[in-house]
């Protein structure tokens, strides 16, 4: 069920208690960008309590991200008339203008802390760089601009996706320079936690060599498997399982957003695409000739590398790997059966580690995957059993 913005307040609240009454965000707060971030960053702002302002190129989407209430269309007149500027700034404009959407901030308003939401930030801040060598800024001016990306999104994007609660949990990454002046750094930071997010402090590069590998990639690999499907049957595809849906969800992504990301992150992008492709062509050559010698043991080791990288991934609440028994419950595909099912795991005593849903092909029943540490399971599976619940 779609939250409500009464619902995303009530999820922000308990974030927001402690760090309202403290924070040094400037204000006003203007956004300019009103997609699903800069949307959502306006929802969450005014749930805490800040006044935040709202500007967009697109008149329409503008609209709409005031009438949810993520803020007050800014009126330049108006502003000019009383004098009054903005404290913040958030840019959240795509990256192929994010640089100049910066600069044209820090030109407009003097005294405001500048940041970005940009998900590349090296290229953007050589922009900002290149501005102050071709004296369009001041270092004083750009001093006062802060790179920041919040790892956070949903499968739909403007406006209407916007939710106040998006960033709960999410990491948010500052990317500070020597030059950024403290209280600006202060601002982003707290603006970030105000939202509910966990701060991360990495340099441009840094983050730029983070997100090829953990985002950029799996978005490329994911398109290049999705791309596979176009010609196949519909009778191969009927066969589909969540292996397949997995790992070719994010292949519905924006295709000029990406565009965007993979053109300004290139130079991090390729030396990994590389390795990857020197992995395939290795694989490639062993199959051609699966029963020659050695050919087994390699593709033993491909698949156990794999196994080794995968288990490396940061488990729950971001604590070490750990791996789960897995208990699988078969349950009708009707209302209320997968309630059910966690209604007798919490009867029995037992927390969820984890939880995911397989349909079954040709039946109208689903395979409920709950995961459990491992002491736990065979307590489960005799309590599920006893229930009347089919475990498998």
């Amino acid at each position: 069920m779609t939250p409500t913005p009464a619902e995303d307040t009530a999820a922000l609240e308990k974030v927001t208690q402690t760090t309202q009454a403290r924070h040094t965000i400037p204000t006003p707060v203007l956004v300019r960008g009103t997609g699903l971030l800069g949307t959502s960053i306006g929802l969450g702002l005014r749930a805490a309590g800040l006044e935040v302002l709202l500007s967009d190129p697109s008149p329409s989407a503008l609209a709409v991200a005031q009438d949810i209430g993520a803020g007050t269309i800014l009126d330049s007149e108006s502003a000019a008339a009383t004098g009054r500027q903005p404290g913040t700034v958030v840019v959240a404009a795509p990256p192929d203008v994010a640089g100049e959407e910066i600069i044209r901030a820090l030109e407009m308003y003097p005294s405001a802390v500048v940041l970005d939401i940009a998900s590349v930030k090296g290229a953007i801040a050589e922009q900002v760089h290149r501005a102050v060598i071709d004296q369009r800024i001041t270092a004083s001016q750009a001093s006062r601009y802060v790179g920041t990306h919040p790892m956070a999104g949903r499968e739909r994007s403007g406006p209407v996706a916007a939710r106040g609660a998006l960033f709960t949990a999410a990491p948010w990454v500052i990317c500070a320079e020597d030059s950024t002046r403290p209280d600006s750094v202060a601002a982003a930071e707290d603006l970030a936690r105000l939202l509910g997010a966990t701060v991360f402090t990495m340099t441009a590069a840094e983050h730029d060599d983070s997100v090829a590998l953990i985002s950029h990639l799996p978005q490329i690999a994911a398109s290049l498997l999705a791309s596979r499907l176009q010609d196949t049957s519909t009778l191969a595809l009927s066969l589909a399982g969540n292996g397949l849906r997995d790992t070719t969800r994010i292949a519905a992504s924006d295709p000029q957003l990406w565009v965007q990301i993979l053109t300004a992150n290139a130079p991090q992008i390729a030396p990994i695409l590389h390795g990857m492709r020197e992995d395939l062509d290795r694989l490639i050559t062993t199959l051609e000739n699966p029963t020659a010698d050695g050919s087994r043991l390699d593709v033993a080791q491909l698949i156990s590398e794999g196994n080794r990288g995968q288990a490396r991934i940061p488990g729950k609440h971001g604590a070490p790997p750990q791996a789960f028994s897995v208990v699988t419950v078969l349950v009708d595909d009707t209302p209320g059966q997968i309630v059910a099912v966690l209604t007798d795991v919490a009867e029995a005593g037992i927390n969820v580690e984890d939880l995911r849903l397989d349909h079954s092909a040709g039946y109208e029943v689903g395979m409920l995957e709950v995961s459990v540490v491992p002491g736990r399971k065979e307590k489960l599976v005799e309590e599920l059993t006893n229930r009347g619940w089919k475990v498998v």
